[in-house]
């Protein structure tokens, strides 16, 4: 383990400034020589085949260069088979123009390239299509009742029964049940979806693309157009958000490859917002919960059925239902999920995927439950509390789970809540309390690293790695000046190159336990390097002296057990006759581990609700969460900030809604598809409870970026409940499901 250093106080963005004063360059903002610009042209159906499209009048105006359809493109893949493994997650990516099949409404169907961005959008707009209709099938409601069990290998459903649940549940002293759901959402980040592909004389390609994996689109396009991937560069060292859109290659990428290369000549396209929500998105989903508990309130039913939507092309869903066995206690259970097949594009992952509906449902029917057996919700929680993950029969790495609840309810001061609802208020509004339990995967992935010292004390840390906004560039760099005991000044970290070491996709909260593990490696391989320079020299302090005795600060190795035993940096590399010192390393996670890994939280959630006219504000909220070891504080808790406001849009806001005519996304803007802004947020604590993990990875950390959403929307629901009586099961809550008699 490193020594005390940087690792663990509050550090700013060692990026902020470029991104503050516009210096980071993002996707579509590169200038590059004699570049042409691309404009999608959208389907108007959601299913069919195209008859024919008609350019002649685009390609009329004076600065067009070409329009690329399925008729009229360079080759591309006949099959699947040779990326659908590839990417992350696994699956097949639509090839945008690869034939004339209509598989969702808004799919590309042409590119028109011009001079200018301006041009080439207006020619999009006389590009006539023309399409035999087919029916299509868009209403996930209606279409519950035919939902199947995926057959998606790559992701198991997961279906789990242990005991009798359904006979457990008809003899519990107490019993609820309900139907929780959840619509559409779409992720909506700052910066739009682009890539602009430089072409180069001898058909290299460089592109400059918004994504959360450099080399995971890499090999996409490499794929797709049957490229070598080493003629294929992806760079995206500045990301302007993703939340999970960017995991997959969007379309735009590969177009843009596309029309680089028959062109020669270097291309952007850029989607507007109207198209970012032809992309992937949370897919819509209905939770059926029946909980069963002894008057005590101790579990002894559970059953959670899920149903998700997916698309005709692919079977795409996440883990709703497997949440509650990691959470509680209970002997008779039952968990499934199946899915619905529609004609809409394919659903991705958006912020813990799968963690925050299945915890939704659960945590508003286990407050359900604590009203019904007239116990405090956080006592209930307490008396089901599981030290063990039921599924796979084995204890956590490690498990501040209570220590979550009682920090968190001391900073609310729950211990002050009146609990019946609508016994409490301030002026004309009820006020409502509520809580709820999170927990995310703690995973680690293979990744890979390279450390360079050079003789004048500079570091380079590099790996493939994303930084969408966690703050990936600074605890690289913390990391880095900690072990090889440099200045944070000193410290160089790069990342958002395909040519870099192998890295994956920045997503599931793994990157820092990830790619922090392959630093740690690489910078462990400079130490060991660098100490046998010093123990070289003629009269060594250091003599004998194992890597783990000595530390390595201010320019210097030192014995632990006498500082006065020292060696500089500078005069061992000397003496080594070493200008640089370069080590390549590789992590990945502990295959014989006995344990599981999770993080976990507690929510808590103040709500005023104007009693005449249902206006809901969160005035208050506090996450205490326990997410192994916090190497930057100051980024952390950002990350848990940023995604409790998800969360708050979640429970109150989002919603995309689809006109069932067309098959088509209708809240297309940020005008119809609302999300919270400043006015809806108000005052969000945030508490890192101290766990200790020397299990989970040399460096002790589990992640935050999706821990903050979890459980958060269940909060509010809770709240709302306590201060109205009323439940609504459906969100987001709005003024007129609460209103509704």
């Amino acid at each position: 383990m490193p020594a005390a250093g940087y690792l663990g106080k509050p550090t700013s963005r060692v990026d902020g400034r470029a991104k503050v004063t516009g210096t980071a360059k993002y996707a579509a903002e590169y200038d590059v020589p004699g570049l042409a610009h691309g404009f999608v042209v959208s389907s108007a159906i959601a299913k069919g085949r195209i008859t024919t499209i008609h350019t002649a009048d685009a390609l009329a105006v004076a600065g067009v260069l070409d329009i690329f359809t399925h008729e009229h493109r360079p080759k591309l893949a006949s099959s699947d088979e040779a990326y659908k493994d590839e990417v992350a997650p696994p699956g097949s990516p639509l090839r945008p123009l690869y034939d004339d099949r209509i598989l969702f409404s808004g799919q590309p169907v042409a590119l028109v390239v011009a001079e200018e961005f301006e041009i080439a959008r207006f020619a999009a707009s006389l590009v006539r299509v023309e399409y035999e209709h087919e029916a299509h099938v868009t209403d996930f409601e209606a279409q519950r009742e035919r939902a199947t069990v995926s057959k998606q290998d790559e992701d198991p459903t997961p279906s789990t029964a242990r005991g009798n649940p359904a006979e457990a549940f008809e003899r519990a002293a107490v019993r609820v049940n309900g139907q929780y759901r959840m619509p559409v959402e779409h992720h909506n980040p700052m910066e739009p979806f682009a890539a602009t592909a430089v072409w180069e004389d001898d058909d290299r390609i460089t592109v400059f693309d918004k994504t959360q994996g450099a080399q995971n689109s890499r090999n996409y396009v490499a794929d797709v157009l049957e490229m070598p991937r080493d003629r294929v560069r992806v760079l995206s060292p500045y990301v302007g958000g993703a939340f999970g859109a960017g995991l997959r290659p969007q379309y735009q990428l590969l177009l843009a490859v596309l029309a680089a290369r028959a062109l020669k000549r270097s291309v952007r396209v850029t989607l507007t917002r109207q198209q970012m929500f032809t992309l992937g998105y949370r897919s819509a989903n209905i939770h059926e919960l029946a909980l069963g508990a002894d008057s005590d309130g101790s579990l002894v039913s559970f059953r959670h059925h899920a149903v998700g939507m997916t698309s005709r092309f692919e079977d795409f869903q996440r883990d709703f239902v497997h949440w509650s066995s990691l959470l509680y206690r209970c002997e008779n259970v039952e968990l499934g999920q199946s899915l619905v097949k529609l004609d809409q594009n394919t659903p991705c992952d958006m912020r813990a995927p799968g963690g925050a509906e299945g915890a939704y449902a659960i945590e508003c029917a286990m407050d359900e439950l604590a009203y019904a057996a007239k116990l405090d919700p956080l006592e209930l929680r307490l008396i089901n509390y599981s030290d063990k993950d039921q599924i796979e029969d084995r204890p956590y790495s490690s498990k501040q789970l209570r220590e979550c609840y009682r920090q968190g309810a001391e900073k609310f001061g729950w211990s002050d809540r009146n609990p019946q609802p609508r016994s409490m208020r301030d002026g004309n509004e009820l006020v409502g309390w509520g809580m709820a339990t999170g927990i995310w995967e703690a995973m680690q992935v293979p990744a890979s690293a390279k450390a360079v010292l050079t003789a004048n004390g500079n570091v380079e840390i590099a790996s493939a790695t994303a930084d969408i906004g966690p703050g990936t560039y600074t605890w690289m760099t913390q990391l880095a000046a900690e072990m090889l005991g440099v200045p944070l000044e000193n410290v160089t970290a790069k990342l958002g190159d395909s040519t870099l070491p192998d890295a994956p996709v920045e997503g599931g909260s793994f990157t820092t336990s990830s790619v922090g593990s392959a630093i740690h490696a690489a910078c462990r391989a400079v130490q060991r390097e660098l100490l046998g320079l010093a123990q070289k020299m003629a009269g060594s302090p250091l003599a004998g002296a194992k890597l783990d005795d000595v530390v390595f600060a201010e320019g210097k190795i030192r014995y632990k057990q006498d500082e006065s035993r020292e060696v500089s940096v500078a005069d061992a590399m000397r003496a080594g006759k070493a200008e640089r010192i370069e080590k390549a390393a590789s992590a990945a996670p502990n295959g014989d581990s006995k344990y599981s890994h999770y993080t976990h939280s507690a929510v808590f959630a103040e709500v005023k609700i104007d009693e005449q006219l249902g206006v809901i504000r969160v005035t208050r909220m506090v996450n205490a969460v326990a997410a192994g070891r916090i190497l930057n504080p100051k980024t952390a808790a950002s990350q848990i900030l940023g995604a409790v406001v998800g969360g708050i849009g979640m429970a109150l806001h989002e919603e995309t809604v689809t006109d069932q005519r067309f098959g088509r996304f209708v809240t297309r803007n940020l005008a119809d598809y609302h999300v919270p802004v400043n006015a809806d947020v108000h005052a969000i604590d945030v508490i890192f409870v101290e766990e200790k993990d020397e299990e989970i990875n040399p460096l002790g950390v589990k992640g935050v970026g999706e821990i903050g959403i979890v459980g958060t929307a269940a909060a509010i629901a809770n709240a709302v409940y306590h201060a109205t009586g009323k439940r609504v099961r459906d969100l987001p809550i709005t003024l007129d499901k609460l209103m509704r008699d």
